[in-house]
């Protein structure tokens, strides 16, 4: 990663240790003495601009690049993660797989600095015992599941993301299908289709469409999350949110974000089409949106995350770090499973014994 000059410094002003932002107290707190730093963040969500998509596509300015402070990137060889820290920590495993295999790395061009963030609000300890909750739920995970997993670390970390708005005016043309009944020869009764043109006219704004850019976290996971409160309370970037934490470097770029932030937005306009056609049924809609007022917006959004291995497997659970929205994998128990199976045979066996 390119070096930048850190534009602020975080030390403690009581033993100059390194002050770490902390949900619970939402300061920059010295994690050996507890004194709490005087250092105040940027949190007027006025300030926070949205770029224009299509100018940015072409070129971005180089003062939008970078963290605005010395950070150390490595990238994991086992998931592909890129992960950005503190320069002065020293990685030893991979956040968001466990793998020792890292190796630095250094960006041909910085990547785009995030424009806003979501402080974290939930605690670790709140999240660990969420966890031990959620898994004592799920009555097909394995029942030694809750103690074993939470024996790895967990890691908070902000994920990229990219935001879209957009306003769409969309045209809309279909078949519309009325039904009508009609009697056959035999005097029963059938269903015909009258197929009529219709046409209209769907008009949308969009705000926040969420795009995730990390490929540290299962992408069956990232969806779960949402919502994110990002319409409300996005706060300006300021590198003391992130003393102390764990980053992912975006990989999903600009160019990417915006081609699968068109596409869910394409669908959005096709349900909002469907839902004007009269009649009982559809065939053949054709949209064609056009878009105006296109904006982005690179946040970071944190979520902790617990990895760990049953047998041969990694999994993963995800917490939204400030809803606390959890979302994750675990392996199933065969032994309930099994048993399960064999209590519905004896009761379709007994069942079908008396019927007789």
């Amino acid at each position: 990663m390119s070096e930048v000059t850190a534009i602020r410094k975080f030390a403690c002003p009581g033993c100059g240790g390194e002050a770490v932002w902390t949900p619970a107290k939402k300061a920059l707190v010295c994690p050996y003495c507890g004194t709490v730093s005087p250092a105040e963040l940027k949190s007027d969500g006025s300030l926070i601009e949205e770029n224009d998509l299509v100018t940015a596509l072409r070129a971005l300015p180089e003062d939008q690049r970078g963290w605005a402070v010395n950070r150390k990137t490595v990238r994991c060889q086992s998931c592909q993660a890129i992960s950005v820290f503190d320069e002065k920590r020293v990685a030893q495993r991979c956040d968001f797989c466990g793998s020792p295999a890292l190796l630095d790395v250094a960006d041909i061009q910085a990547p785009i600095r995030p424009g806003s963030l979501l402080p974290f609000k939930i605690s670790d300890t709140q999240v660990r015992e969420d966890i031990r909750l959620w898994y004592k739920s799920h009555f097909w995970a394995r029942s030694n599941l809750g103690d074993k997993a939470l024996t790895d670390t967990l890691h908070g970390l902000y994920l990229p993301y990219w935001t879209f708005d957009a306003h769409a005016e969309c045209p809309w043309e279909a078949e519309a299908g009325y039904y009508y009944y009609t009697r056959d020869s035999q005097g029963r009764q059938q269903r015909e289709v009258r197929w009529e043109y219709a046409s209209g006219h769907v008009s949308e704004n969009f705000d926040d469409v969420l795009v995730p850019a990390s490929k540290g976290v299962h992408p069956a996971l990232l969806s779960k999350l949402e919502p994110f409160p990002t319409t409300t309370d996005l706060v300006p970037y300021d590198p003391g949110y992130l003393s102390g934490w764990v980053v992912e470097q975006y990989q999903i770029d600009l160019v990417q974000s915006a081609q699968a932030s068109r596409g869910r937005m394409d669908e959005l306009l096709r349900q909002a089409c469907s839902r004007q056609v009269p009649g009982d049924t559809q065939r053949n809609l054709r949209i064609s949106p056009s878009y105006s007022d296109q904006t982005f917006k690179h946040v970071l959004l944190p979520v902790w995350l617990l990895t760990y291995t049953y047998g041969t497997k990694n999994y993963q659970v995800a917490v939204n770090g400030v809803t606390g929205r959890i979302t994750g994998e675990y392996p199933l128990s065969w032994v309930k499973i099994t048993i399960a199976v064999v209590l519905a045979l004896i009761v379709v066996f007994l069942f079908i014994a008396y019927s007789d």
